[in-house]
């Protein structure tokens, strides 16, 4: 019987990070505090370092105000927006593990989750293109047993965060101490094309080293910011996209709630973006546009191609006529977190 976790790493000049998500965050802030860590074009949303911390405290504090205590499960469901960024740090930080829910998921699919990872608060949208979560969720909470909070952005998020308040500092970073970096901090969900959706639980440790290195391999530093027009609950979003920028004390920058390449492409042109993610349908779709030659896209220098195999002809499209000229692809599967 193997008693202790091991383990394997291959030759590098940069050893594994042995620290949890925020505790590397937290470094990152001490070194760039007033650099922008993220931007919400969409909700006309922008925080430094700083800024970005103090706000993922008093989500944690909220968290725990509500009663929900390390170890947790936390379920978001909802397309990207600066609160899905702000949950994941936030619930990193308190040891709660979040739970990555499909914007796309039925009522059944819903169900299935809730109870399979026995989650017992799930934060949405109201609703998302033709999806009523509010609706949906209260059509199965009654068979959805670990259940006990359901907060709605657009209705109950700031009386949620008004909880915090009886919460002290010194309380979440007592909490903080006790979080390590083998700790679980996300469950994300595989497609369900074999019956329902298979459930893969990712560490700290997992999920920050593959952010890591892809930064390494992108060259990140605090100067870049980063396009990320790809969901936050498929760990291209969420590990890829955020964990590669805030291990780096890059920029997020989210374009739009969901892809929509005209906004995707704005973006990069307002923020100055560095970088930029997509699908290949997505790198597709912005070199389609009728207007793209009048979008300024110099500021881009790299990205990343994924998700499915990449044309030869779209990337080098992509390098010649979006700038990208170290763009890169990343390949792998959920269960390796996800970048192999």
């Amino acid at each position: 019987m193997i008693s202790n976790l091991s383990y394997s790493s291959g030759a590098s000049q940069y050893p594994l990070l042995g620290e949890t998500i925020g505790e590397n965050l937290r470094n990152t802030v001490a070194k760039y505090p007033q650099q922008e860590a993220l931007v919400c074009v969409d909700q006309n949303y922008r925080a430094t370092y700083t800024e970005f911390y103090s706000q993922t405290e008093q989500i944690a504090k909220s968290l725990i105000a509500i009663g929900l205590q390390k170890g947790d499960r936390v379920g978001i469901w909802a397309p990207n927006r600066a609160e899905w960024t702000l949950l994941q740090y936030a619930t990193a930080r308190v040891g709660m593990i979040l739970v990555n829910l499909n914007p796309a998921y039925r009522e059944n699919e819903l169900e299935f989750v809730l109870n399979q990872a026995e989650i017992s608060a799930v934060f949405a949208a109201l609703s998302f293109k033709t999806s009523e979560y509010k609706v949906m969720l209260n059509n199965v909470k009654d068979n959805a047993k670990s259940l006990k909070h359901i907060i709605i952005f657009e209705e109950n998020w700031d009386n949620f965060l008004i909880e915090g308040e009886e919460i002290s500092t010194s309380e979440v970073h007592q909490i903080e101490q006790a979080v390590q970096f083998d700790d679980a901090v996300n469950i994300q969900y595989t497609s369900g094309t074999t019956g329902f959706p298979k459930g893969v639980t990712l560490t700290h440790h997992n999920l920050l080293n593959n952010g890591f290195f892809i930064g390494v391999r992108l060259n990140y530093t605090h100067r870049d910011r980063v396009c990320i027009p790809v969901p936050f609950y498929h760990c291209f979003g969420m590990v890829i996209g955020n964990m590669a920028c805030t291990s780096h004390g890059a920029c997020m920058v989210i374009p739009s709630d969901s892809f929509d390449p005209a906004k995707t492409l704005n973006a990069v042109e307002m923020e100055k973006c560095t970088s930029l993610y997509g699908v290949p349908t997505m790198f597709i779709a912005e070199l389609e546009l009728p207007n793209f030659d009048r979008f300024d896209l110099t500021s881009l220098r790299t990205g990343v191609m994924a998700g499915s195999p990449c044309p030869i002809e779209i990337m080098k499209k992509v390098q010649a006529k979006m700038n990208m000229k170290e763009v890169s692809i990343c390949y792998g599967m959920t269960e390796t977190s996800p970048v192999s």
